[in-house]
């Protein structure tokens, strides 16, 4: 298994001061891994596809995807059901991170194989919490995966 720190977080999210607000809460908690940041749902299914901009690229699927739902070209909902619809990538961890907290589309995105749904607050302070928050998972997830 590849070192942990090597792998990549693939962050899909078309608010710029949003993905670099969670990048630097991210680093702030200490999460070192590269973080490839996809402002359209379109880019990140050919990213994870390699296929457009992306055909003939090696890289290797990302460790966890972070996902918003209101995206251009497709939108998170459906960048969702090509990746769990897929076997090359049903397995990657995709965390939903939006401002919709609607319990109908938070039902939905369960339903289509995300796993785990984070409501983006409105105050900076309760955003960059929230992300700290993620981080710490992430830190959790990263010590159970190094247990034989």
């Amino acid at each position: 298994m590849a070192n942990l720190e090597d792998v990549t977080i693939l962050l899909v999210e078309d608010d710029p001061g949003h993905a670099q607000l969670i990048e630097k809460n991210l680093r702030r908690a200490g999460i070192t891994n590269t973080i490839v940041k996809l402002d359209d749902g379109q880019k990140c299914v050919d990213f994870l596809f390699k296929k457009g901009e992306y055909s003939g690229d090696d890289h290797r699927p990302p460790f966890l995807i972070l996902l918003d739902l209101n995206l251009p070209v497709l939108l998170g909902y459906q960048v969702l059901e090509a990746i769990k619809g897929d076997a090359r990538t049903k397995a990657i961890p995709v965390v939903i991170l939006t401002t919709t907290d609607n319990p109908q589309e938070i039902s939905r995105c369960y339903e289509l194989g995300c796993n785990a749904y984070m409501t983006k607050p409105v105050d900076y302070e309760q955003f960059s919490e929230a992300i700290r928050k993620l981080a710490l998972f992430l830190a959790i997830a990263k010590v159970s995966e190094k247990k034989p």
